[in-house]
């Protein structure tokens, strides 16, 4: 079997307290994402979700455990390389698009590809067409403060594909949406899954977007469960 876009095994995070004692988030998760498999996180707040996230994303790093990215080991990587592997390797979309506000969304996209080394003419070709698959052609040299809030949002999705990553990671990405803009960025999300063929992890507290992964893992008390697949017929 091949090896998977993202793969965490026995992932443990704990965190000291100001007590001295120790807050364990995460005992011993293991989760295996295929290339164009979706799969949703849904759990109470603060049940870690998130946190899980960012290991998976290597934003943080695991207690015990390991995370694997496009098949290569996080674990013992300096802050650079990790850094590499993540630009690499995955894409990233926030409650929050922290878009920067004095760049236009086409300078949005573009950033992610300058900084891991692409020319300005190639990331600006990238950046074009990436935001023309999100419906955004017309907005590209808009600031964020003249976009609506879906139009932010599919920006930064446009931003966290810049690198063609393996791996697309969402947290709570419509969770600032009415009902209606949120529809559209879920199939939009979705899309380009299918398109990409992206291995896609999703934390949300949103039933109906849940529903549409592949499978709906749940995450309580440190434990993650599998509540089944749930798009046999796709």
């Amino acid at each position: 079997m091949s090896e998977p876009p993202v793969r965490a095994h026995n992932l443990r995070k704990e965190y000291r307290l100001g007590d001295g004692s120790e807050l364990a988030v995460l005992m011993g998760v293991d989760l295996r994402v295929e290339r164009g498999e979706a799969v949703s996180i849904v759990g109470t707040s603060g049940a870690g979700k998130s946190t899980l996230l960012h290991l998976l994303g290597a934003l943080d790093r695991p207690t015990d455990g390991s995370v694997r990215l496009g098949g290569v080991e996080t674990a013992g990587r300096t802050s650079d390389e990790i850094a590499h592997l993540r630009n690499r390797f995955v894409g990233f979309v926030f409650q929050f698009h922290h878009l920067l506000r004095e760049f236009s969304a086409l300078e949005n996209v573009m950033m992610p590809q300058l900084i891991l080394g692409a020319s300005r003419v190639e990331a600006r070709a990238r950046g074009e067409s990436l935001l023309e698959a999100v419906g955004l052609s017309e907005r590209a040299e808009h600031k964020p403060w003249h976009l609506s809030g879906g139009e932010q949002q599919r920006v930064a999705v446009a931003r966290a594909l810049a690198n063609e990553p393996e791996v697309l990671l969402a947290d709570e990405p419509s969770g600032n949406l009415d009902t209606r803009t949120s529809e559209e960025l879920h199939d939009l999300l979705f899309r380009l899954r299918a398109e990409r063929e992206l291995a896609m992890v999703i934390v949300t507290h949103n039933p109906e977007l849940a529903s549409r992964a592949d499978r709906i893992l749940q995450l309580r008390d440190g434990v993650l469960s599998d509540l089944g697949r749930m798009r046999e017929d796709r």
